[in-house]
């Protein structure tokens, strides 16, 4: 039996402050009703499907691509692969040479994270010229089995660009990319177990989650 000896919380807060990819929704949420008034507390929450801390399904860019209420439960849970890449600059690309070592001892249901530590310029202009991975990774990752891409950036491809070609690649195999995520340097240990269950949102492309990254122990 295992049970959690540590939690990281890899999330971005979920407010109207929240940084939004260019062009899609912004986040607004309101008091519905209160305790005072109608004795109880209620918010109305309106979002996009990609908001804060988010995964994408197939579908986000695979018109034939699985929905998020369709992607496989398991592709969200699993051991996490960190992939530092802190020394990058505004768009610099992620390339396969420095990271080949971590690219060889991922396995098939690994989750893996690509962390540059951008997550800190959240509220910049600066946080939109983030780092992004190579095609060239991801090939690699996919080739190795793994279907789950994460990144503490608002886009694992270029914001602001006209071709996505790691969406691209993982949505042709129905995997799953978590973007927005924060927090992974707090990820201090080995084989931690990743958690990005999705809202069960019925034809969407996407949806916001709560990440976690926990240290398990054994009772055995």
């Amino acid at each position: 039996m295992f049970k959690p000896k540590k939690f990281v919380d890899l999330s971005l807060d979920l407010s109207d402050d929240t940084p939004i990819y260019p062009g899609d929704p912004k986040p607004h949420i309101t008091v519905a009703t209160t305790i005072e008034r109608e004795g109880y507390n209620l918010h109305h929450v309106h979002i996009g499907s990609q908001s804060g801390s988010h995964v994408d399904a197939a579908y986000h860019f695979l018109a034939s691509g699985e929905r998020i209420d369709e992607s496989d439960l398991s592709l969200f849970i699993g051991t996490g692969l960190v992939i530092p890449a802190l020394g990058k600059g505004e768009q610099e690309p992620i390339v396969l040479d420095e990271v080949e070592e971590y690219v060889e001892c991922a396995n098939p249901g690994n989750i893996v994270l690509f962390h540059t530590g951008w997550s800190r310029y959240a509220g910049t202009d600066k946080f939109f010229s983030h780092p992004y991975v190579h095609i060239d990774v991801i090939d690699a990752l996919l080739a190795k089995g793994v279907r789950t891409f994460c990144i503490d950036c608002i886009n694992i491809d270029i914001t602001g660009g006209d071709a996505f070609p790691a969406h691209d690649a993982i949505a042709a195999v129905q995997g799953i990319i978590a973007e927005n995520l924060t927090n992974f340097d707090a990820i201090d240990f080995r084989d931690p177990l990743v958690c990005l269950f999705p809202l069960k949102l019925v034809g969407c492309d996407g949806s916001p989650v709560r990440a976690v990254a926990m240290q398990l122990e054994s009772n055995l």
